[in-house]
């Protein structure tokens, strides 16, 4: 019955569902999602740890990576179970050992609000440090994608760059993006949902259709 209930109670984050919303303490001061760069889309991501090897790697990915998300009006918001001058020493230590600066806000976490919301924490993984987690919310605040890596795995960045761009085309153009998608490749057209529909697929000539159901093309 105790482990119905706890299920029960338990938030759970949705696909297309709304983000939950919070304020933190970052180390660009304090703010609450649901006001912070409004308008924009907001990848939101944990680290297990600062002054930790993977996880400098991949800040210096994020910040590298910062300009390309910014032409696509995505701003970055990291989060960890640290305290926000932990942040701002290991932000230095990045800058003095790497020469990178990293520009984004960093959540202070100490009481793993933010963690629990998001459900960063993996007790299987560890119960204090959270999981590498990648959340794709929307300028409605709506979850549209989120990813998630263990402890000892850096996240790839080319994906998380694909994921916005394929995002971001399905929004604009209506379509689906196939396996693999790139900018630049063909879209997958949604199929027909009646039997007309279908027939005047297969005989769309501005399409490149295999199948009625399966078609592409160029956006």
């Amino acid at each position: 019955m105790e482990a119905a209930e706890e299920t029960k109670d338990t938030q759970r984050l949705e696909l297309n569902g709304p983000v939950p919303d919070f304020e933190a303490m970052t180390t660009h001061g304090p703010i609450r999602l649901s006001k912070w760069n409004k308008g924009k889309w907001v990848i939101l991501f944990s680290h297990p740890a600062d002054f930790t090897p993977v996880c400098t790697t991949e800040f210096m990915a994020f910040a590298k990576l910062e300009d390309e998300l910014g032409k696509r009006d995505v701003a970055l918001l990291g989060n960890s179970v640290d305290s926000v001058y932990s942040h701002i020493a290991w932000v230095r230590s990045i800058k003095e050992n790497w020469g990178v600066d990293i520009n984004f806000p960093i959540i202070a976490d100490l009481d793993m609000n933010v963690a629990q919301l998001y459900g960063m924490l993996h007790e299987a993984s560890s119960a204090t440090a959270a999981v590498r987690a990648v959340f794709f919310i929307d300028p409605k605040r709506t979850l549209r994608a989120m990813i998630y890596y263990p402890l000892n795995v850096g996240r790839n960045f080319d994906e998380v760059l694909r994921v916005v761009d394929a995002l971001q085309t399905v929004d604009k153009h209506g379509v689906a993006c196939p396996a693999d998608w790139r900018p630049g490749d063909k879209v997958i057209v949604p199929p027909p949902g009646t039997v007309s529909d279908a027939q005047k697929r297969v005989a769309d000539k501005s399409l490149e259709v295999t199948d009625w159901y399966f078609s592409k093309k160029e956006v």
